[in-house]
């Protein structure tokens, strides 16, 4: 019997080397600008006369359009082409954040924040899709998707560095300024590096009404969930509001069901680990981006940390995700990923309940240091592992779909951890802050009480792997 000969390595090569730097910077140039903006918000703030109510919206805006159209664009890629749709959203960061940075109103910057999102819901599912389409199931790809969860975790921290460093620098309209310069490199690296498929696949009787049920549904539930803190859970805003979306979402399913050629074929969740990996990464990104929310605002208001200080407190961060991705590419083939996001969770769970006891004088060395490490390890892990695991089996024609799905779960687990956790913190601090509390006590009382739940959280994620589906 003739043995086939192994499929030499495209990741072992110089182009596929280049081809995956340029597939994370494009994923660092995402999820950067989620949290680059933040430490900027004070001065933006005085500069361009925001409402204390209003200024959320330069953060949220860009989650709230990132969220909403993440599974069109993850569709679209895989309908008019993966290369056309990255290209498309590039310029579209790079065109928003040039009109950003020279915002002269509130209202300016926020469209140009609405229009980022936009454009990174066009490119990080299209980016993905490439990376699982270009690497091979195994080795190539457990090492390319430990390069991107790295990529992740790095970003998260290096955000909030960066802000500073650009804020406290040459302003903060430089926090916007960078998108440009950096699409120009990666327009240039497209050109270069990836093949153009926009003759794949034609496009007839596109679902129009499924595309505008699910990015419907999606906007109005993230907008909800941003939201609910400021109005109240209770309101009649924020429960029409997910009761609306919810509906949407329904008539979404239901028009997948019966239309010919569906934007998104529900047979997608048949595929062996991609709907339990949705939804641990929905769990997981509620947990973790609420304890950068609230540490951030300790350091800063308790701790009284600058801008850039900071950001370097997060560095550790940066560091123990990097390394763990690196092991858990390694670790995938022979464990699995079952045990590899049980693990990550319980370690990481351990690493917020240690920093869940962050004291009003806290030291760093002491009560952050250990936590954020231990966290950031799990925080690794998990991504790697789940992203491998939403992946595994994915048809070459429905790699984007998958990538989108996975990515609109980390979405609306952001909102909807932050919604959550922002409710406990504040109602602690308030309750509090009745009774005279001192507001250092109170902030750290109230920071407390969320990382706390934020732990709880991440254990779901065992309950969730003990019971599969």
């Amino acid at each position: 019997m003739a043995v086939t000969p192994p499929q030499a390595s495209f990741l072992a090569t110089p182009r596929g080397k280049l081809t995956l730097a340029l597939l994370a910077a494009v994923a660092f140039l995402d999820f950067v600008d989620a949290s680059i903006v933040n430490v900027a918000l004070p001065l933006i703030r005085s500069d361009l006369g925001f409402s204390e109510q209003a200024l959320q919206w330069v953060p949220s805006a860009y989650l709230l359009t990132y969220g909403g159209f993440m599974l069109l664009g993850g569709r679209a890629a895989d309908l008019v082409g993966r290369r056309r749709v990255l290209v498309a959203g590039t310029v579209v960061i790079g065109v928003s954040s040039l009109i950003g940075g020279f915002a002269e109103s509130s209202g300016v910057l926020v469209g140009a924040r609405l229009a980022q999102g936009l454009g990174a819901a066009m490119t990080l599912p299209a980016a993905l899709s490439i990376l699982t389409t270009t690497f091979r199931e195994g080795s190539d790809r457990n090492k390319a998707l430990g390069v991107w969860g790295a990529v992740g975790g790095l970003a998260s921290a290096a955000g909030v560095l960066l802000g500073g460093l650009l804020t406290n620098g040459p302003g903060w309209r430089w926090v916007m300024f960078v998108n440009p310069v950096a699409a120009v490199l990666v327009l240039g690296g497209i050109f270069w590096l990836i093949s153009d498929d926009r003759g794949r696949k034609e496009v007839r009787n596109f679902d129009l009404r499924g595309a505008v049920l699910a990015t419907g549904g999606m906007l109005l539930l993230v907008y909800s969930l941003v939201e609910a803190p400021d109005i109240g859970w209770g309101a009649g805003r924020t429960v029409g509001g997910i009761a609306a979306a919810l509906a949407l979402l329904t008539s979404f399913v239901i028009n997948e069901h019966r239309v010919e050629r569906p934007l998104a074929p529900l047979s997608v969740f048949r595929i062996n680990g991609l709907a339990f990996a949705n939804v641990t990464q929905l769990v997981a990104v509620a947990g973790f981006l609420a304890v950068f929310f609230f540490l951030t605002l300790y350091m800063q208001n308790v701790l009284g940390y600058s801008a850039i200080q900071t950001g370097v407190a997060y560095l550790p961060v940066t560091a123990g995700a990097t390394i763990a991705a690196g092991v858990t590419s390694q670790l995938l083939a022979r464990t699995g990923t079952r045990p590899v996001i049980v693990a990550g969770a319980l370690i990481a769970a351990g690493g917020v309940y240690y920093l869940s006891g962050v004291p009003v004088g806290g030291s760093y060395l002491t009560d952050l240091l250990p936590g954020l490490v231990v966290m950031s390890l799990g925080l690794g892990a998990v991504f790697v592992a789940v992203t491998t695991a939403a992946n595994a089996g994915v048809p070459q024609d429905k790699a984007g779909l998958a990538a989108a799905l996975l990515n609109a779960s980390q979405q609306l687990g952001g909102a909807l951890g932050l919604a959550i956790f922002t409710a406990i913190a504040t109602s602690r601090t308030g309750d509090l802050l009745a009774t005279r509390t001192p507001p250092a006590e109170a902030l750290t009382a109230g920071f407390q009480r969320a990382l706390l739940a934020s732990s709880i959280f991440l254990v779901l994620h065992l309950i969730l792997l003990a019971n599969p589906p």
